[in-house]
């Protein structure tokens, strides 16, 4: 089967090359829809900038660092409030948003005094907190402010405090994933290895990649101190500073999300020889694996099977409750990257459910092949998806839940689609045992809602008989 070209694409006939629809029997990587690539122009797209996938996805998810936005302050506007980060000190990086509130004049003047008033102002306001993250934007990088300088002189000036810069505005790549990638690096070159952490366990490893979605690093953090595994550095969900600054005494780099964090783990194996081993944390059959994994590095396979073993006795009645209703549902994954991949085969396998769709806004090819291989036969594969392309999928296909980002969710509402938020999730966490029974229940609430029937409808008809009636 060839790429697909869709009849609301007839007018953009390159879109045909991000379209795939599976086909038993082909060679995957003669299909690969083309990712990680600009947006055509005239199609309407769902991605992020770069600078929002070094603030929002990563950087802004710290516990205890001020994160300063050196531009207009739509930049800190819509990277606030918009992801489910919550944290064990008050909830501190949700909070609050800083940003230097650049306007016309500053861009013609210069924003580097602005720049550094700010920090200044920063850390006088808020005297507890000596960690910063400093970014640029694209008004802020196109004129050439130094905020490397500006960052260093202030450090100079308060010994205390570390500031981060990560010069990475919205123009600097395709999507969202240039600044992951970018972030990951400049952490890795600037600041790993410049703080020593205590010790307290045999077994040491960096949780990578996981934010701390409505409680997801909490909950995975209690199976890892009932293994006795310290966690040096939680990269980022519910994290702090200067446990990022410590990521080379780990003696494991265990992945979650590849996409937004692999890099690091690839360059902490490359420069302290620190090993990598990538997990699926959503799934009873994936975590399992996970957990087991983690443990025959560390020669504790028994702590492992006890503990996977106490989790299925509690939680996997529930599940078979869930997936007694759920089977055979078919569902749609919109999301960002890798969620596709980790989703796509735990639902299946765990819960009965087809997945009959799926669209990455950043993903890149291998994000695709992984995808691919774990989907079924039928299912359409697209990259960098608009908003057409989803309602003549939904007609192809027709899904009974989507999971996807609010944007596109309030869309599909208007369809009397449910959707379930997969990027910020709707009653989350949604990772480990008990993380997984929370997504099958949302699932099952979001299709099982009678209020989906009354807004489908028509009591339009309904009204002017009455009033016929009544007259």
């Amino acid at each position: 089967m060839p790429m697909v070209l869709l009849e609301c694409d007839k007018v953009i006939p390159e879109r045909s090359k991000h379209i795939y629809l599976k086909v038993e029997g082909e060679d995957q990587r003669d299909f690969l829809p083309i990712s990680n690539a600009a947006t055509i122009p005239g199609t309407l797209s769902e991605r992020g900038c770069a600078f929002c996938g070094a603030k929002l996805v990563i950087g802004g998810v710290l516990k205890d660092t001020i994160q300063m936005i050196h531009g207009p302050i739509g930049c800190a506007y819509d990277t606030w409030h918009t992801k489910r980060y919550p944290t064990d000190n008050g909830h501190f990086n949700m909070k609050y948003v800083w940003s230097t509130d650049m306007k016309e004049s500053h861009i013609v003047f210069g924003g580097e005094k602005r720049l550094e008033k700010s920090i200044n102002e920063a850390f006088d306001e808020m005297p507890d907190i000596k960690r910063m993250f400093v970014y640029t934007t694209c008004p802020t990088a196109l004129i050439g402010d130094d905020i490397k300088a500006v960052a260093k002189k202030v450090m100079s000036e308060r010994p205390d405090v570390d500031i981060f810069c990560c010069e990475c505005p919205g123009f600097a790549g395709v999507s969202q994933s240039k600044g992951h990638h970018v972030l990951n690096i400049n952490w890795i070159n600037e600041k790993v290895g410049t703080v020593e952490p205590e010790i307290t366990s045999e077994y040491t490893m960096n949780f990578i990649g996981d934010f701390n979605i409505q409680g997801d690093t909490q909950l995975l953090d209690q199976y890892w101190k009932r293994l006795g595994i310290q966690v040096v550095a939680h990269f980022t969900g519910n994290g702090t500073y200067d446990d990022l600054r410590a990521m080379h005494k780990a003696q494991l780099n265990v992945v979650n999300c590849a996409r937004s964090s692999g890099y690091i783990a690839n360059e902490l194996k490359k420069q302290y020889g620190i090993p990598r081993l990538d997990i699926d944390s959503w799934g009873f059959s994936y975590m399992a694996e996970g957990i087991r994994k983690i443990c025959s590095f560390f020669g504790i396979e028994e702590r492992g099977e006890k503990l996977i073993a106490e989790e299925y006795a509690k939680w996997k009645p529930q599940l078979d409750w869930y997936k007694e209703r759920l089977q055979g549902t078919k569902m749609a994954i919109w999301t960002g990257g890798p969620r596709l991949w980790h989703w796509t085969k735990s639902v299946e396998d765990d819960l009965g459910v087809q997945v009959v769709a799926m669209s990455s806004k950043f993903g890149h090819q291998e994000d695709f092949e992984k995808v691919i291989a774990r989907g079924g036969a039928g299912t359409y594969y697209i990259d960098d998806g608009n908003e057409l392309e989803f309602f003549e999928i939904i007609d192809l296909v027709k899904p009974e839940v989507i999971f996807t980002g609010p944007r596109v969710g309030e869309l599909v509402k208007k369809l009397h689609i449910p959707y379930v938020n997969g990027h910020g999730y709707h009653n989350g966490p949604y990772m480990g045992f008990e993380g997984f029974v929370n997504l099958a229940r949302d699932m099952y609430n979001a299709k099982a809602n009678p209020l989906l029937k009354l807004a489908a409808t028509d009591i339009r008809g309904a009204k002017s008989a009455l009033k016929e009636a009544a007259e």
